[in-house]
């Protein structure tokens, strides 16, 4: 492995602690950096250059040789007058000077020796002008508006240390959306696709840190082992269908042939028994909802035509909704669905309505009542088990199917990204409620 593969940060671990490392190192460089120039540029410079040039005043032979240094010291850029001691107003009060001009001239004193007159005064533009003694007579002005401002002295390294901070979360969480977030994404993104479509071939991208690298790796495995299984049960149940459906045909005819009337009444009822377990259980394990592709329909006449099959046969079912909703779904699958509801509802009622209605967020909402004995809440979700016939769970003579019919209706709804809820009905009965997300979730 050559040594830029070694250097390279390959996990999430190693990427982030790298990260925090190098920004905190280079947030305390450039810390330290910035506050050592700033206190030196505004700190050091001001009393150590006031000190040289008051103390070069005090040494001159000369008032000219005073008068030049003051003058050299002007054209240097420093704000420097040399005044009379009897032109000089009242000096301000020690306590009512700013922070950084009590501290200038504590170091002017106990550094160099030099005298300042009264602190500092205010000049008629409102600068802050401090007074030094340079001999018997006369004394120095120095102009230390400019580094007189605490605000800036206080503020200055914490709006630093904030920015500094600022721009290394930045990066952090630049780097966390772009190596991390989005990779996860993707990932989340394919796993809910695959658990709506098992047919969606579409490979997980491996872009990312190692870790995400080695998700993407199992969840392809894991999808190709998955669709494996499918394909082996879907020609398995091909197989159980052929197999079993030539002797239960035999068994019919020979049964019909029987001269007892009542034997031959008997087996047929159970022939019959037989074909309709076979027929639910293949029902309830085809993928028809998830292979099915899915097309616009007009779903109030998908319901009107429901319940007109079953009051063609004597049940009083009826249809409650808008004339017209365009929808899209998978419309054999959802048919087979709201059927089993139905057909549940009218083992347990005398009337059962179908009702639609569409939802202020663009979902529809499907509900089959029935004024039947309802069913209690302890047994609410026992009724979606395969094979929990719901006559034990509502008293009922009619005592018919295999506990399939739900669990039929309720792989639809949510293989069209929906929920089945039961609600009881005022005053007696159930409600069984299917709601399907928008078009764009179909």
């Amino acid at each position: 492995m050559s040594l830029a593969e070694r250097l390279r940060l390959h996990s999430i671990t190693t990427q982030i602690t790298g990260i925090v490392a190098v920004s905190v190192l280079l947030g305390l460089v450039l810390v330290v950096t910035s506050l050592l120039v700033f206190f030196d540029h505004n700190s050091s410079d001001p009393a150590a250059r006031i000190a040289k040039v008051t103390l070069l005043v005090k040494a001159a032979e000369s008032p000219d040789e005073a008068a030049a240094i003051v003058a050299a010291a002007q054209r240097a850029g420093m704000k420097v007058t040399r005044v009379g001691l009897t032109d000089l107003e009242t000096p301000t009060d020690d306590a009512q000077l700013p922070f950084l001009a009590r501290r200038l001239a504590g170091q002017l004193e106990s550094n160099w020796g030099i005298d300042v007159i009264g602190g500092v005064r205010i000049a008629a533009d409102g600068a802050y002008q401090l007074a030094v003694r340079v001999g018997d007579d006369s004394a120095l002005l120095f102009d230390v508006s400019a580094v007189t401002h605490p605000w800036f002295i206080v503020l200055a390294p914490i709006v630093l240390t904030l920015t500094i901070v600022l721009v290394f979360v930045t990066l952090l969480s630049v780097y966390a959306v772009r190596w991390i977030i989005a990779p996860l994404s993707s990932i989340a993104a394919a796993a809910h696709s695959f658990g709506r479509s098992p047919d969606d071939t579409r490979i997980v991208n491996r872009s990312g840190p190692r870790e995400i690298a080695q998700v993407a790796d199992a969840l392809n495995d894991m999808r190709t082992r998955i669709r494996a299984l499918l394909d082996d049960r879907t020609r398995m149940l091909a197989a159980i269908s052929h197999d079993l459906r030539t002797p239960l045909t035999r068994l019919r005819l020979r049964a019909e042939r029987i001269g007892d009337q009542d034997l031959r009444d008997g087996m047929l009822h159970e022939i019959t028994r037989v074909t309709c377990m076979l027929d639910e259980t293949l029902d309830y394990l085809r993928e028809d909802v998830r292979s099915e592709s899915t097309s616009r329909i007009d779903l109030p006449s998908v319901l009107q035509t429901i319940c007109a099959e079953f009051a063609d046969v004597g049940h009083a079912v009826s249809y409650d909704g808008p004339a017209r909703l365009t929808w899209t779904c998978r419309p054999s699958v959802l048919t087979r669905a709201i059927s089993n509801v139905v057909d549940n509802a009218v083992k347990h009622g005398s009337a059962v309505t179908v009702a639609l209605r569409a939802r202020d967020d663009g979902a529809v909402e499907i509900d089959v009542a029935d004024d039947g004995p309802g069913i209690p809440s302890s047994l609410r979700e026992k009724v979606f088990d395969p094979f929990f016939k719901g006559d034990d769970a509502r008293t009922s003579a009619k005592r018919s199917g295999f506990g399939l019919g739900l669990s039929i209706a309720r792989d639809v709804v949510k293989g069209h990204g929906g929920e089945i809820d039961l609600l009881d009905r005022t005053p007696r009965g159930l409600i069984v409620r299917m709601s399907l997300p928008g078009d764009a979730h179909a």
